[in-house]
This record gives C-alpha cells, structure tokens and sequence, in this order.
C-alpha cells in the first residue's frame, strides 16, 4: 500500500509519501517546512511524490492529522483529503484520521524515550491541549483524555514528574522537550489500519464547544 500523509497542525508542516520496496521494507519520502508563512501544501505534495518516484494515481491512502492545533493548517489538510477522495471517486482512495498528540507521543517513542511523558499543545487564550502517554520499547498507552487545561495545571504535572513534549513547548516551560507531529509518522502510524472514513465525516480534534453570536438585526432609521 502507498500511503501519502499530511501534517499541518503545528508550527512545523510536513507531506510524506510511504510504501514498500521490493524487499518488503517500509520507506519513507517527506517533505518539512517550517515557519509562520503559508503552507505551500500543492508544492510540497509534488515534492513528496517526485522524491518517492509515484504519480498522484498510485496513492492508495492518506492519512491526515486532525489536530488539536492551528485551525487553518488542520482544515487545510482536511480539504485536500476529501477534494482528492472526491476526485478518485467511489472505489478511489481511502482516508484516515489521527490525532496529531498521538502522532507527537510515537515520534517520541521513535527516538528512544521511556516512561510517563505529557503532550503539550498551545491551545491559545492562556490554555493548553494535554494528553499524558506512558511509552515503552514496544508499547504505547494514553492515560486518560486529551483534554484542555490552564497553565498552571501543566505546572503542576511537570513538577510532579515526567517529560513535557510539543510543538512550541519551551516557550513555556524551558525544561520541556520539542516534538513536532510528523507526516511520515503518522503515515507508519496508518499501516494496517483498516478505520477508513469518509471524506465528509473527517473532523478536525476540537475540545471546546463552538459558539456562533447572532448578529443583531440592521436598524431602519426614519426622518
């Protein structure tokens, strides 16, 4: 299977392209940008894709990071899945959603680290998405919710132990450790998989309620 993931919740947006080669070994092909600017997303598709040596057509999945995190990037993502799943038609390609905290707690695992870490995610307004994970050599289990919570919180988790990660974590806490939800995880993440939904049921992570204030009506002055 030939699995194209896109990651733009963070600060850091990355497009990966993942298959088999001939001797049954995952490989990966990604493309990263970083930066406040707009996301090239078309751009670094086409990147991805040159550098993993496929057309648009071989793609048989796509896994999508659905936040929580920035609002524009996560949409982003979530339009292009279901603009290409519209595209490809009935039998076409099949999509996957993950959340970008549990893309983030198995980039950790990759690169070696153990025991109790807390994802940590801006969620602006003072407050923070936090999903805590106890990670093993072969295993990985959330404890609890991904849930909103205020800074002071978060201190009170540091102090009482274990490793913060993030995107932006050390902006806050200096001792925390930066961790950027990455496209090619999330594409490893995806392998074997078989949880597709459709385009129109993809929903970006949103803990807090939307609230809409009606307008008032025009007022109609009189001479």
């Amino acid at each position: 299977m030939k699995i194209l993931a896109f990651e733009f919740s963070s600060p850091q947006r990355s497009v990966a392209v993942l298959q088999s080669n001939v001797a049954g070994k995952l490989t990966s092909s990604e493309v990263i940008e970083t930066g406040p600017r707009g996301t090239n997303a078309i751009g670094m598709i086409d990147a991805a894709l040159r550098q993993a040596q496929i057309e648009r057509e071989q793609i048989d999945s796509l896994a999508v990071g659905l936040g929580p995190g920035s609002y524009n990037g996560i949409r982003l993502a979530i339009a292009l899945a279901q603009g290409w799943q519209l595209a490809t038609g009935q039998n076409g390609v099949k999509l996957l959603g993950i959340s970008s905290p549990e893309c983030i707690a198995a980039q950790a695992q990759e690169e070696g680290l153990v025991g109790r870490v807390t994802v940590v995610i801006d969620a602006q307004r003072g407050e923070f998405y936090v999903a805590i994970y106890d990670l093993g050599p072969e295993s990985r289990q959330r404890l609890g919710p991904l849930r909103v919570t205020a800074l002071e919180e978060v201190r009170q988790l540091e102090t009482a132990g274990g490793l913060l990660i993030g995107p932006e974590v050390v902006k806050w806490f200096p001792s925390g450790r930066l961790f950027f939800p990455r496209a090619a995880v999330l594409g490893r993440l995806a392998r074997g998989r078989t949880d597709f939904i459709a385009g129109e049921k993809l929903e970006p992570i949103y803990l807090r309620e939307t609230k809409f204030v009606k307008a008032p009506p025009p007022r109609i002055w009189k001479s």
